[in-house]
């Protein structure tokens, strides 16, 4: 999926999970298919999963990276009426795999990107009540960590550069230029609000028509109100999003700041992923199609 990836097979992880966690070690590893672009992840028996990043770092630095998302994780389980995932330890560099890695519980249900539950109004009421529950819990004086989505929409003009740079051939750049020229202007308003950060299809588990589950809980911390927004054009076709919207009840400012955010990242996912990860490409054409057609 990267060009510098770090790859790590199931024989790796059962001589890791054999020298470092021996209690696990009769219970059976299997790689899971999934469309997520930070980590490999294997199932460990029925209730257990391990987390490998794939991108080469400082075995030091992804420790505490690592240990900050264990934190957050185990905080956002406490504050989250749907099931997300709980940290259960860490695992040390070893077997030829150069980083340290995470055991979290593993969660049942389907993905998003599996099935479909963007007509669903249930649903959207769900995604809405779990941001709002969120938002809900203070942020007892913590700043947006200042990298990535949720901080400063400007910052993020020489990636949008590549991106469009890159896109030529791909999408229609010059309406989308347009369109970002429009929303990274929007001014911030909001003080700070606790968000899960990346509530994308892959992250968030559904059962029936209903919310079961979120994932990839390690983001969750201060950000812009509007990063949770980047849900209602991933996930929702436009009844469903009124329905979200009017739950949290966004004003015209938040919503539009929403969007911007669900725009930059569908304009990275499009290209970069179009040959290594063709699901999550799609989910960004997806998203850039429903806000193109907002805003006519």
């Amino acid at each position: 999926m990267h060009g510098d990836q770090v790859d790590v097979t199931t024989e790796d992880v059962a001589i890791l999970i054999r020298e470092q966690f021996p209690q696990w070690s009769g219970k059976a590893i299997r790689l899971l298919e999934s469309t997520g672009t930070v980590n490999a992840i294997f199932r460990i028996g029925n209730d257990l999963s391990a987390r490998f990043p794939l991108r080469p770092a400082d075995a030091a630095e992804t420790l505490v990276m690592l240990e900050q998302e264990a934190r957050a994780s185990a905080e956002l389980a406490q504050v989250s009426r749907f099931r997300t995932p709980e940290p259960v330890a860490l695992g040390a560099p070893g077997a030829g795999y150069p980083m340290p890695w995470s055991v979290q519980t593993w969660l049942p249900g389907t993905v998003a990107s599996d099935v479909d539950p963007s007509g669903s109004e249930a649903f959207a009421q769900d995604l809405a009540t779990f941001i709002a529950d969120l938002r809900k819990v203070g942020t007892r004086g913590r700043p947006f960590r200042g990298v990535g989505r949720g901080g400063v929409l400007t910052r993020h003009d020489d990636w949008m550069e590549k991106c469009f740079a890159e896109s030529e051939g791909l999408l229609d750049v010059p309406r989308l230029r347009r369109l970002w020229s429009r929303l990274r202007v929007l001014p911030r308003t909001g003080a700070d609000v606790m968000c899960h950060g990346d509530l994308i299809p892959g992250n968030v588990l559904v059962a029936g028509d209903r919310l079961g589950g979120v994932l990839d809980a390690g983001g969750f911390g201060p950000a812009d109100p509007a990063l949770d927004l980047v849900s209602a054009w991933h996930l929702l076709d436009p009844g469903p999003r009124d329905v979200l919207r009017r739950t949290l009840g966004c004003d015209d400012l938040e919503w539009e700041r929403g969007k911007a955010w669900a725009f930059e990242q569908s304009m990275g996912a499009v290209w970069y992923y179009v040959d290594s990860n063709p699901t999550m490409s799609r989910m960004g054409r997806r998203t850039l199609d429903r806000i193109l057609e907002s805003a006519e």
